[in-house]
């Protein structure tokens, strides 16, 4: 089965969402935010399973770029700084695809964690696995 591509594409910077569309007839509202929280870099997901980085204080975050990939991906410049990671087509349909459950997924680790999706101080520190 052949992987969905995009037909259109669009940053909404006022909603905070990218609007995407594929071959397959898919459409999604992504929020800046989740794309954010969802980066497939390795800063974010770790290098291996319970490595990954849980994303705080991402609530106001912006993409002031993109830009394409090769034909498999794009690559957003957040306003945090953060710009690694590619998002291939199949990684955005996948989200868009899985959005509920991962929102959902992310809302209850930033609650066991204590942690606040609104930027500011208590923020500043990344929220690491506790190691054994």
């Amino acid at each position: 089965m052949a992987i969905p591509t995009p037909t259109d594409i669009q940053l909404h910077q006022t909603s905070r969402k990218l609007e995407i569309a594929f071959s397959d007839g898919a459409r999604f509202e992504l929020p800046y935010e989740f794309l954010r929280v969802y980066s497939p870099s390795a800063e974010v997901r770790g290098h291996g399973p319970g490595q990954e980085v849980l994303q705080v204080g991402k609530r106001d975050v912006l993409i002031n770029a993109a830009e394409p990939v090769g034909l498999y991906g794009i690559n957003f410049f957040f306003s945090d700084g953060h710009d690694t990671g590619i998002y291939s087509w199949e990684y955005l349909h996948d989200l868009g695809v899985n959005q509920a459950a991962l929102w959902d997924e992310y809302l209850k680790r930033m609650d066991a964690a204590g942690a606040s999706r609104d930027p500011g101080i208590a923020q500043m520190f990344e929220h690491r696995p506790k190691t054994k």
